[in-house]
């Protein structure tokens, strides 16, 4: 059995509902669905139990009535596994992981510009990566906003 292999067994034999969620799409590269109620435990297990101690970034997806969150988990050996939840786009409310990865904070920070995810948790900072000046509301990377939306509240701002 391959490394990868045995990395879906544990999570299958540790949480069944994710039987058919979890493939191995190609050497070295792991894909789970997680329901959002069950990530925080799947994500401590995944860290604490299994040895992921690398998270190499967290990747926010638009996918059309949900916000998507990929969170890639490495081991030193090159594997990454890769937890993907969902949230309801018009509550896209997340738990933070930063007790776990302090410079998540940057990747989560990123989700509530630019998607407009809530990160439970996140300790107080300033804005990233957007200006502190960009309007609220606007978040750019969501399939619904456009540039144009900027334009009409910097008009009915300044007239």
């Amino acid at each position: 059995m391959s490394e990868e292999d045995n990395i879906k067994s544990q999570l299958i034999q540790k949480f069944g509902f994710l039987g058919d969620k979890i493939t191995v799409k190609r050497t070295r590269r792991i894909f789970a669905e997680i329901p959002l109620a069950n990530f925080p435990e799947v994500f401590d297990y995944t860290v604490k139990q299994l040895n992921f101690p690398i998270l190499a970034t967290i990747t926010g997806l638009d996918e059309g009535t949900t916000l998507g969150f990929i969170y890639h988990l490495a081991r030193e050996n090159g594997i990454v596994l890769n937890l993907h939840t969902t949230a309801p786009k018009d509550k896209p409310v997340i738990k933070t992981v930063t007790k776990y990865f302090p410079a998540a904070d940057a990747y989560e920070r990123e989700l509530v510009d630019l998607f407009g995810a809530q990160v439970e948790g996140l300790p107080a900072g300033n804005r990233y990566p957007l200006p502190d000046g960009w309007p609220a509301g606007q978040f750019p990377l969501r399939k619904d906003w456009n540039a144009e939306m900027l334009d009409k509240k910097e008009a009915n701002k300044n007239g």
